[in-house]
């Protein structure tokens, strides 16, 4: 499309934002610089526009302007990407609509400036920041009238000058994707590969936009359960309102898929709220009472937390009781996917499968789950400690296991406290960075998970860059061994032979993860 196409059609309201987008977020600075960009012939990115024949219940102004209604029996064209773009050109160049606030700057184009690749020649300027000899108004470019007036009194050379400008934007083409469609599972799956691209849409915005009943509020609904997150002790996990959505999807249909999401309907949740409610909030009690994984932040994969949800989902007040054989394959299938790593790839389709074989075990108390390969992927002697990674974390919830205690004071690791948010400040090195620094060794080789444990911060200070027979004399005699077993850690550790103990410790956490997935 042509600026000119692009004013007129959001004039005419045929070009509309809807309420699942963010707001025009640009600063002036941002908008001056795509007119830079425009001005110079450099590519500004295609737009995608979604053509429907169905208006959205609820929608967004376009920045500080109210669209007004398209006309009747025409499609309409939703921006699902670039509307900073398309707000931006149409604030700075149209006439017609009335913003309903002040807050836009005019943009102006400075006739002194040395060209630049690099820098902008447009300005944002407020009135008295205006220099009329200097400062040429942009938004006249596309008003005839208002353009002549603005060249009125400058001389002949900046009037050929400012011509050549314009021409400029008058023939620059805006490049346009449209996709066509009234079928919103299509749009889902759409919008889930922008998502990935990096751009803001969120599938529980889409929904709560779409609004699937006037008598149920998804976003009340959602509120609520928020609060019970809170009160079981996973409160990061309030902020994954998408991932809460899947859950949903998995309790109803049995898969996580954008298509069976945007299937959903305001009845079946509204009917099936509690059963959803119940699974969460038993998942999460599972996960810290039986595999002392007490935070959201500590799962290795979030996804973990759909099929533990479906089991646990129901619409008894007392929960799903589980029997011993039942709380076996469950832990059991945890570890085999988080040491496989699972969910890394192909995740919709693991979990319809991992959802159908828990179905079966809720229905049927002796079944035998389908697990999956006892593979182990997380390469301890090599992977490199980072409390967000998920191998890290796997890391962690073994350690956790194991009920550890500090090495020199025997403080017991409160893990309610040091794995709320993954507190990088309670995880050390059994060998000291800076010793094994002193000794040659790069960054990537001490860094490895199997030089990580947890200690206090007080142990981790009074340690610094001790060698391990240096510290390990502080250790009481009478616990040593106990201490070493709880961090698994090999009795040894202290000959201060750091390629011998990273395999060592690398082969006892190996035998613990076959032992946690057998």
């Amino acid at each position: 499309m042509f600026i000119r196409q692009i004013i007129e059609r959001i004039s005419s309201g045929d070009i509309r934002i809807p309420a699942f987008q963010r707001g025009y977020v640009w600063e002036p600075e941002q908008a001056a610089f795509l007119l830079d960009s425009i001005y110079k012939g450099f590519p500004i990115g295609t737009v995608v526009l979604w053509q429907t024949d169905e208006r959205l219940e609820f929608e967004k102004n376009l920045g500080s302007f109210v669209l007004p209604d398209p006309k009747k029996d025409y499609p309409v064209n939703y921006v699902l990407d670039g509307q900073q773009r398309l707000t931006s050109i149409f604030s700075v160049f149209q006439t017609e609509l009335q913003p309903e606030d002040n807050q836009w700057t005019d943009i102006y184009f400075d006739l002194f400036s040395e060209e630049s690749l690099q820098e902008s020649v447009f300005k944002p300027l407020s009135e008295g920041e205006v220099d009329p000899e200097r400062h040429f108004p942009v938004k006249t470019f596309y008003s005839p009238i208002e353009y002549r007036k603005a060249c009125d009194g400058r001389p002949a050379d900046q009037i050929v000058k400012l011509d050549s400008i314009q021409e400029r934007f008058k023939e620059y083409d805006v490049q346009t994707q449209t996709f066509e469609t009234d079928d919103r599972n299509k749009v889902a799956i759409v919008f889930e590969r922008i998502n990935r691209a990096g751009t803001e849409l969120k599938v529980f915005e889409l929904l709560s936009a779409w609004s699937w009943s006037d008598d149920f509020d998804l976003t009340e609904k959602f509120s609520d359960l928020q609060d019970d997150i809170e009160e079981h002790g996973y409160g990061d996990l309030s902020k994954e309102q998408d991932l809460q959505l899947r859950i949903c999807a998995g309790v109803i249909t049995e898969e996580t898929s954008p298509e069976k999401i945007m299937s959903l309907s305001g009845e079946e949740i509204r009917n099936r709220f509690g059963e959803i409610r119940n699974g969460i909030t038993g998942a999460i009690d599972f996960l810290k009472r039986e595999l002392s994984v007490r935070h959201f932040a500590m799962l290795p994969f979030p996804g973990m937390l759909i099929p533990l949800s479906c089991f646990f989902s129901t619409d008894r007040d007392e929960g799903v009781r589980y029997e011993a054989h039942q709380r076996e394959e469950l832990i059991r299938w945890f570890w085999r996917t988080a040491f496989s790593r699972r969910y890394s790839s192909d995740v919709n389709s693991k979990q319809a499968a991992d959802i159908n074989e828990f179905n079966k075990l809720k229905n049927n108390p002796q079944y035998q789950v389908k697990q999956p390969a006892a593979e182990l992927k997380v390469e301890f002697d090599k992977a490199n400690f980072l409390a967000s990674s998920a191998n890290s974390k796997t890391l962690i919830c073994m350690l956790a296991q194991k009920s550890p205690k500090s090495l020199i004071s025997g403080a017991v690791i409160e893990l309610d406290k040091v794995l709320k948010r993954g507190m990088k400040h309670e995880f050390h090195h059994i060998y000291p960075q800076r010793h094994l620094g002193v000794a040659g060794y790069d960054r990537r080789d001490i860094n490895v998970l199997a030089n990580i444990c947890f200690l206090t911060r007080q142990d981790n200070n009074y340690i610094k860059a001790k060698a391990p027979s240096v510290y390990a004399k502080d250790m009481p005699a009478v616990s040593r061994s106990d201490y070493l077993e709880r961090a698994i850690i090999p009795e040894d550790f202290d000959d201060d032979d750091y390629d011998k103990f990273r395999a060592a410790r690398t082969e006892a956490l190996i035998e613990l993860a076959a032992e946690l997935m057998s």
